[in-house]
């Protein structure tokens, strides 16, 4: 029994990432993604919100990326098929969503950790449970 308890052996640690990849993706599709990919009109106030970082041109393309990077990148995430890209796309649409509280004083920690944990998952890969590792071997 204690070694079934305190063993944390490689299988445990892909289960764990799996179970990450697939909790975190499906919410941020559920409660951001989803929304904001089939309401193009939410899609250039949401670009407007890089004027912050200089960025003020073609809102909507940026606001698509935005709603695109939650809901596919988080997609793709769940799937670990282009997990690294995925990640990159979300932990810059959670900076700005961070930053963008920040600079109106409504610091909200919520993107802050979700940018984290996709940090976390560029820098540990998706894992031996994931489409990327099927395409491209998976290695420990």
């Amino acid at each position: 029994m204690k070694k079934f308890l305190f063993n944390a052996n490689a299988t445990y640690f892909n289960f764990g990432l799996l179970f990450l990849r697939i909790t975190v993706g499906a919410s941020m599709i559920w409660f951001h993604g989803y929304g904001k990919i089939s309401d193009p009109g939410r899609w250039k106030p949401l670009g407007e919100n890089l004027d912050m970082i200089g960025i003020n041109f073609l809102p909507e393309f940026w606001g698509f990326m935005a709603a695109f990077a939650e809901f596919f990148g988080a997609a793709f995430l769940i799937l670990g098929l282009f997990t690294r890209i995925s990640c990159l796309m979300l932990v810059f649409t959670m900076f700005i969503a961070f930053y963008g509280g920040y600079i109106e004083k409504d610091m909200n920690s919520y993107p802050l950790n979700l940018m984290l944990v996709f940090i976390s998952i560029f820098i540990i890969g998706p894992g031996k449970f994931s489409l990327d590792a099927q395409i491209n071997g998976f290695k420990k």
